[in-house]
């Protein structure tokens, strides 16, 4: 089988040497992809939203299954125009990844439906909203209602950070159309789980759990990224809230969609927080999540290209999803300055005998040289029959591949750790 992966990051790295892993599986095209995935995928120069070209590839290449990541390409509608072109893919078509791509839908679509968030208020006026915010509890949370590279949520600790972030989206522009309606949001307090799950509208199977690490510095300070690294299983997400989740959250998020007549079949990404009340949803992503796909998918056991295959003809119920039982842990070496400003072009080395452990995200190749093309540069993973080993030999990896300006947290799966010893 010839595949396409479309994206360029540490996630769709991850996903294409999972891929790998099926006899049948000959070539495997990654658009853009990146320099760092050339040992594992053909790269080829056209970007994950040019969804004209992404199809005219497909056609005159003669994929037989596509793999759609990315949240952007996934809400323009790059699954729909695949399949109108008959080519299988994984992942929603746009009338279901609108569950990401509106963060005012997803939260109307839990109040509709019952299912358990934090309380809220939307808002398509700036005036409207920095009313409502003279007597909004504080903290609270603010949100651009589209897509924002992650970056779309404000935590605000006092009401003019608060005041100052709806007037940076709504009157600022700060993340286009994105910002131009907010979702303003009670503050949940407890730990933070992150679930994906593979559904096909009628089935749904969780995957094993993680924990993101999303700011920038130890001890969770500094500003927020799109995660500088993970472990899995998160030791929080026990069997009791698992099966709490299962029957308030996941299977009434299919069943909500389908209502509305938008059954998603993908990966659908459940961020939790488990509060005093119980699990609540922060937010819906409309594909795998990263860094969490870069300790989830080495845990899997079942073959990623059958389920995803069976996702796409609606028999994921027949098809096993099985996980280890052991830990991972991934660790994210970054370049200086991220998430803001910093620079590129370093030479990246990779030593042979971790190759297998790397993910590459933000890498280029100049005259045959890999260099830094990005803010989050490599995940380094291991697996491990304990979480104090992963944690262990994943710092071991990282501390093997090099580049100036180099950075990363080095607490990764501490609060873990910590749950684990309190249990």
């Amino acid at each position: 089988m010839k595949l396409m992966v479309i994206g360029s990051g540490g996630r769709e790295h991850a996903v294409i040497r999972k891929l790998k892993e099926n006899p049948k599986v000959k070539q495997i095209f990654a658009l853009p992809g990146n320099g760092g995935m050339k040992n594992d995928a053909v790269c080829v120069d056209i970007g994950a939203k040019d969804i004209p070209k992404i199809v005219d590839f497909a056609a005159k290449e003669k994929i037989d299954y596509a793999v759609v990541t990315p949240d952007d390409p996934l809400v323009l509608g790059c699954v729909d125009a695949l399949e109108g072109k008959g080519i299988p893919c994984f992942g929603p078509r746009s009338e279901a990844a609108v569950i990401e791509g509106s963060k005012i839908f997803s939260k109307q679509l839990m109040k509709k439906y019952g299912i358990p968030t934090a309380r809220f208020e939307c808002f398509d006026n700036c005036d409207d909203a920095l009313e409502y915010l003279k007597t909004a509890p504080i903290p609270t949370v603010v949100k651009a209602d589209g897509l924002a590279l992650g970056k779309g949520v404000i935590i605000a600790q006092t009401r003019d950070e608060a005041e100052e972030a709806v007037r940076e989206m709504m009157r600022g522009g700060k993340f286009g159309k994105s910002g131009e309606r907010v979702v303003i949001e009670e503050f949940l307090e407890g730990p933070e789980v992150s679930v994906l799950a593979f559904t096909d509208g009628t089935s749904l199977k969780p995957m094993v759990s993680s924990m993101d690490h999303k700011r920038a510095g130890d001890n969770d300070t500094g500003l927020n990224t799109g995660g500088m690294g993970t472990v899995a299983p998160n030791p929080y997400y026990t069997k009791a809230v698992a099966d709490r989740c299962m029957k308030e959250i996941f299977l009434p998020t299919m069943a909500a969609m389908n209502a509305e007549g938008r059954k998603f079949k993908g990966c659908l990404y459940f961020g939790l927080m488990i509060t005093k009340d119980g699990p609540k949803v922060i937010e819906y992503n409309c594909r795998f999540g990263d860094p969490e796909t870069q300790v989830v998918l080495p845990l899997l056991e079942s073959d990623l290209l059958d389920i995803m295959m069976a996702v796409t003809e609606e028999k994921l119920a027949d098809t096993e999803v099985k996980f280890s039982d052991k830990y991972a842990c991934c660790v994210i070496k970054a370049s200086k300055g991220y998430p803001e400003h910093y620079e590129k072009g370093f030479p990246l080395e990779i030593p042979k005998p971790v190759r297998d452990k790397v993910y590459v995200a933000g890498a280029a190749l100049k005259f045959g040289t890999l260099v830094t093309n990005g803010g989050r540069v490599v995940g380094c993973t291991a697996v491990a029959d304990t979480l104090p080993e992963a944690i262990e030999k994943a710092y071991k990896i990282a501390d093997q591949v090099h580049f100036d300006n180099a950075f990363c947290r080095r607490d990764i799966g501490k609060r873990a750790l910590q749950a684990l010893e309190n249990a």
